[in-house]
């Protein structure tokens, strides 16, 4: 699968890459993929070759971006970052790449899914978006609070934890580091404010404008969530709620729901029940771009 890699966004401190995966069709239809890792871990290159080629196989152009990470960075920082992605994409990619800019939608897991579902809040909007086990809301006691699944494991030491960041600001992090912080993180409670920089026992109005459930309107673009109800890192009960904000806004909203899924449950990219919703993930995006 022949890549391009892209710096769209070079900063004295930092550069940002995406890889584009092209199609032999003019103007084709784009997926954009924003990964997860909690904010914190991962990278453009998590993006599976199972999933490219389902996207390729099927049509769609993918541009798998890079995004500054937390705690070194912020959401505030993060989201910019992807609005600067989608802006060069339509701009740049579109001339320098066999895409149509109008026909753009973005999919994101975990984290990834969060940043997606804030894209539908952009001035820029993309024509779709796709949440595999996302999240609306980081403003409730799911993410703000000390989670008991993860204290289960030992608990990580804040000293510990510090010596695992860098003093540079960072957009690829490896999880066999990274993850013991968003680990840590969990465990103590204090996950929200590491992203965001806001303690949410007294920066709750500021905390709710970066929750996309929060923020709405009739002009957010039509979604597809995907969430598994065993799911111990994000609760299935985000993509039941944020579906049905999207609902109350008539914004055209579908939720698929994948009995004793776990979280990531398309690892299991051949199990009968993945591969009929990646079908209905094909299917959604034919239909709206």
């Amino acid at each position: 699968m022949k890549k391009q890699t892209i710096i769209y966004k070079d900063h004295p401190r930092f550069k940002l890459k995406a890889d584009f995966y092209g199609v032999n069709i003019d103007r084709a239809p784009c997926v954009v993929y924003i990964h997860g890792g909690g904010l914190i871990w991962g990278s453009r290159e998590d993006l599976s070759e199972a999933f490219i080629k389902l996207f390729m196989d099927n049509g769609f152009a993918i541009w798998s971006i890079d995004y500054r990470l937390a705690p070194e960075s912020k959401l505030k920082d993060i989201l910019e970052d992807v609005q600067d992605a989608l802006g060069w994409l339509k701009t740049e990619g579109a001339r320098q790449f066999s895409i149509d800019p109008k026909r753009i939608a973005v999919l994101g897991g975990s984290a990834g899914g969060f940043l997606a579902l804030n894209t539908g809040l952009f001035a820029e909007k993309p024509r779709a978006i796709v949440s595999f086990y996302g999240y609306g809301d980081i403003s409730t006691k799911w993410a703000a609070e000390p989670s008991a699944f993860y204290r289960q494991n030992d608990l990580i030491p804040r000293e510990l934890a510090l010596k695992l960041l860098s003093n540079e600001i960072i957009s690829e992090g490896p999880i066999e580091t990274r993850y013991l912080y968003y680990l840590y993180a969990r465990q103590h409670g204090v996950w929200v404010q590491e992203i965001t920089g806001l303690d949410p026992a007294f920066k709750q109005a500021e905390l709710l404008q970066l929750c996309p459930i929060h923020q709405v309107n009739p002009d957010y673009p039509p979604t597809l969530f995907l969430h598994g109800t065993m799911d111990t890192d994000v609760p299935y009960e985000q993509s039941v709620f944020m579906r049905a904000a999207l609902l109350k806004k008539d914004v055209p909203a579908r939720l698929i729901t994948i009995p004793d899924g776990e979280h990531v449950f398309d690892k299991n990219f051949n199990d009968p029940i993945v591969q009929e919703a990646l079908g209905q993930v094909i299917s959604f995006l034919e239909n709206h771009l």
